[in-house]
């Protein structure tokens, strides 16, 4: 069989660019980079004061990273330019002027201006927005709702859970209270008595959360066990739904059966109703949560099950830190990767290096998320969806520089990497 065979000679030579050569590229990119509008895959849009920005609350003194911190410098570049702020330091009194400012503009903007003003600042066309319900001040027209539904997974007594570490303490009654809300959306004062009927209640949801605008369903499961879900058969689930609805706490190893067959039950009729599923696949807050067991590769015997061929997977965070191994998951054609959080934790030099990878192998599978959230005062969600959005055009911009100057792409497929990352591929996600 005759073979093909490339000399040397014939493959472009990567010659180190001058300075010049690669600011003038870099510059010309960072422009038409910064004309891109985003399609934010991933956040929690919201002021500090509503609940319903997320499920769940940070434990009490747990670690930010400096990012996340008021003493970050960066605060003060992203304060000058969103809300005008005079000063050149971030001292508690000058951060007072700025919570001042916030207020002011809060009472001027009625309505959805406060946060259609901040995306139009930013250039960002459309964002996710990850919260309990929407809510009044976020405009349906800017903003999708992806809703949560861990709760549906924990209806039995959770005492022994709550008492296993702080974090779950603060974490499980939230569930426990959201569960309780969503029997009561459905007409039902306590979990139904048949697993049978459970599950239709968890379908009902579902719809009936479509329906009032939810293009998605969210997943923080990590923060409660490992993302392992084993594939128990139904009668299993059914004998501890039978045996603890009414009372009684399961052993461990039943409520993971439990949750396990839960999970693929809500991921396949996530698929049935055309609604992605998003799945907390990286790092995360409070002093117990498990980076081995939250990895996104724990997810691939489900990733990889051909029974959710129509469901599409998005792996919040790409399972940082093990994204270099997580990119691998993208070959299974519904499964994709978004870039949040890592755009608050990482600076661009290494948000640059993780583009490049991801870009280079699977393109047209991995989106821009901001992750987005009202962290305090100092770093609210206008803060750092500045931060994030800004990260990521600096690191993109300079990936694409590198892949031009040592002719790993054209100058057409790098602005086609652009706007898929920041826009398209999202866009195509959520498309009614």
């Amino acid at each position: 069989m005759p073979t093909s065979r490339v000399s040397a000679q014939q493959l472009p030579e990567a010659v180190p660019a001058t300075p010049a050569e690669y600011q003038q590229t870099y510059d010309r990119l960072l422009k038409a980079i910064e004309a891109i509008p985003i399609f934010d895959n991933h956040g929690h849009p919201g002021f500090a004061d509503d609940s319903n920005v997320d499920a769940m609350v940070s434990p009490p003194d747990a670690s930010a990273a400096f990012r996340l911190r008021a003493e970050n410098p960066e605060l003060i570049a992203a304060s000058k330019a969103l809300f005008g702020y005079p000063f050149d330091d971030n001292s508690p009194e000058h951060l007072q002027w700025l919570a001042k400012k916030k207020a002011q503009l809060k009472q001027e903007e009625k309505g959805y201006q406060y946060f259609d003003t901040l995306l139009d600042e930013l250039n960002i066309e459309q964002a996710v927005a990850n919260r309990v319900e929407l809510g009044t001040y976020l405009s349906p027209k800017r903003f999708l709702w992806v809703f949560f539904v861990d709760s549906l997974l924990f209806p039995f007594n959770n005492h022994a859970l709550i008492a296993r570490n702080g974090d779950l303490a603060v974490f499980i009654p939230l569930q426990e209270k959201k569960l309780k809300n969503e029997l009561s959306q459905e007409k039902l004062q306590q979990p139904p008595a048949t697993l049978d009927d459970y599950l239709r209640f968890a379908t009902r949801l579902l719809e009936d959360n479509k329906q009032h605008c939810g293009v998605g369903i969210k997943f923080e499961i990590a923060y409660f066990r490992p993302l392992h879900f084993d594939d128990p058969p139904k009668q299993t689930a059914e004998t501890t739904y039978a045996k603890y609805r009414n009372g009684g706490t399961p052993s461990e190893a039943e409520y993971k059966d439990f949750q396990d067959y839960l999970f693929r039950y809500l991921i396949s009729e996530a698929g049935r109703l055309h609604l992605p599923v998003q799945i907390h696949s990286a790092v995360g807050i409070g002093d117990y949560y498990s980076v081995s067991n939250g990895t996104a590769l724990q997810l691939e015997n489900v990733l990889r099950d051909p029974r959710y061929s129509s469901t599409t997977f998005v792996l919040l965070h790409g399972g940082y830190p093990f994204q270099e191994q997580a990119i691998w998951l993208t070959t299974r054609k519904n499964v994709y990767l978004d870039s949040s959080l890592m755009g608050l934790y990482l600076y661009p030099a290494d948000l640059k290096n993780v583009l490049r990878h991801w870009l280079l192998l699977f393109p047209d599978k991995v989106v821009f998320g901001s992750d987005a959230f009202p962290f305090s005062e100092a770093v609210g969600a206008e803060e750092s969806y500045w931060i994030a959005v800004r990260s990521a055009r600096v690191a993109l911009a300079a990936a694409l520089t590198e892949m031009l100057l040592n002719h790993e792409v054209t100058n057409d497929q790098a602005l086609a990497f652009a706007h898929g990352y920041l826009h398209d591929n999202a866009a195509r996600l959520y498309a009614k």
